[in-house]
């Protein structure tokens, strides 16, 4: 477990305390640790510990449950944790152990996860109402009913069963939804380790080039500084940019090609999420400058929109009215601009929504909408803005503009005054772009 600072500390005691005030009394919570998921036969995944767990525990082990109990004088906040163990440490790596637990993570007690079964039972008796997320892991909802249908077999001695089971969900995540000046901190830290890959995937970048290779650029410098990557990388040349969750990055980059590259490193559990797309060969033809201006355009335009009182959806418009207008003055688009964006005329080619909100999880918890309306941009929150244009060499457009997929993405804060981007680390701009590259010796 990395050392935590006393600030991080402070901030997720606060945490707890700010969650099981919204809970009320008589209530508790269970938080289940990410279960370890099998890659094949008898290998894993590299563990990533659950986004929920994490924020209000800062414990990445798995095989773990926190507990918070509103109002509970004996303990409130409660761990269950796997004992030290010499010999599964010596083959698995190191554990907290039940005795460090209380300390290292401030928890009032700590239990071992295998008494699990028979203390848990007991302090759900007597509360009225009980907090989870109930259908994320099949396996533990079913222990869960377990334990209460153990309480129930016991009513008829005095035992006491919790009336209502509530989702976790909406008090917890829109907590998340409001970072603060630590997590911000983790953010920008997240960004700034992401836009140097980036700008070693664009140094490196050449005809004949493979795809994978610009990925182990991405991911190489992630680890030289001790991140990891927060999503599979997406490294698409030519049509392959058309395809939005391309991952497979196996195919070579031609002179003459787009290479759209979609990653972001993950830093404290924090993601970073950055899109740039670019001639392999370091210079825009004709063709490609016209449609990455207005997708840079639709970019920036959305970016001026990300402003504390504007709804969600603005930056969105904002994109989708500059690239119909764009599309239409290349032809690719006929018609009236006004009528073509009632008309969604524009989906073919910009098929996605313009950002997402952006945190522990890449795709970050927290509402759009609030009573079916749009809810309105407010200070610390986080989002992505990445308008993009997809025309794949089979597209009814104009031939010169086949093959190309564009996409341009920067990750965001709302702020009491104008936008803070956290990716201005790596170029967007077209003479920015092809300077880089040609400093490399690309173009």
């Amino acid at each position: 477990m990395i050392q935590e600072s006393r600030t991080i500390r402070r901030e997720r005691a606060r945490r707890r305390r700010s969650l099981m005030r919204a809970l009320g009394k008589d209530s508790i919570a269970i938080i289940p640790a990410a279960p370890v998921k099998l890659r094949s036969r008898d290998t894993d995944y590299r563990y990533r510990q659950d986004s929920d767990f994490h924020y209000l525990t800062g414990f990445d082990e798995p095989g773990s449950v926190a507990v918070l109990i509103s109002g509970r004088r004996a303990a409130e906040y409660i761990i269950f944790c796997r004992e030290r163990d010499e010999l599964m440490e010596t083959w698995n790596g190191r554990r907290l152990g039940v005795d460090n637990a209380p300390r290292v993570l401030e928890a009032d007690d700590a239990f071992p996860i295998d008494d699990i079964d028979d203390i848990l039972p007991g302090l759900l008796e007597g509360r009225e109402r009980v907090f989870y997320s109930m259908g994320r892991e099949t396996q533990f909802d079913n222990r869960i009913i377990g334990w209460v249908n153990q309480l129930k077999a016991k009513v008829g001695s005095g035992a006491s069963v919790p009336s209502e089971f509530v989702s976790l969900d909406y008090h917890l995540h829109e907590m998340r939804l409001f970072k603060s000046r630590t997590e911000v901190a983790l953010l920008r830290k997240a960004a700034k380790i992401s836009a140097a890959g980036h700008l070693a995937a664009m140094q490196r970048c050449k005809p004949g080039c493979m795809e994978y290779e610009l990925e182990a650029s991405l991911i190489s410098v992630y680890r030289s500084h001790g991140a990891l990557h927060s999503f599979l990388p997406i490294v698409g040349g030519g049509e392959n940019g058309c395809i939005l969750h391309y991952t497979e990055n196996d195919c070579e980059l031609h002179d003459g090609q787009m290479v759209l590259i979609d990653s972001g490193a993950e830093w404290g559990n924090y993601a970073g999420d950055i899109t740039r797309t670019f001639p392999v060969n370091g210079r825009f033809s004709e063709a490609q400058r016209e449609l990455y201006e207005i997708v840079l355009e639709a970019n920036l335009a959305a970016i001026a929109k990300v402003v504390s009182g504007n709804h969600w959806n603005d930056p969105h418009n904002a994109a989708v009215k500059v690239i119909t207008r764009g599309l239409v003055e290349l032809g690719v688009l006929k018609g009236d601009v006004k009528k073509l964006i009632r008309d969604e005329a524009y989906k073919p080619w910009f098929m996605h929504r313009t950002g997402h909100w952006l945190g522990l999880d890449v795709h970050d918890v927290g509402d759009y909408k609030i009573d079916e309306k749009w809810r309105l941009l407010e200070p610390g929150m986080v989002l992505t803005i990445e308008p993009g244009i997809y025309l794949p060499d089979k597209a009814p457009v104009p031939k010169r503009y086949r093959g190309i997929g564009i996409r341009v993405e920067d990750d965001v804060i709302v702020t009491d005054g104008e936008p803070e981007i956290l990716t201005s680390g790596v170029p967007k701009h077209i003479d920015e772009i092809e300077a880089v590259m040609a400093a490399s010796g690309t173009g």
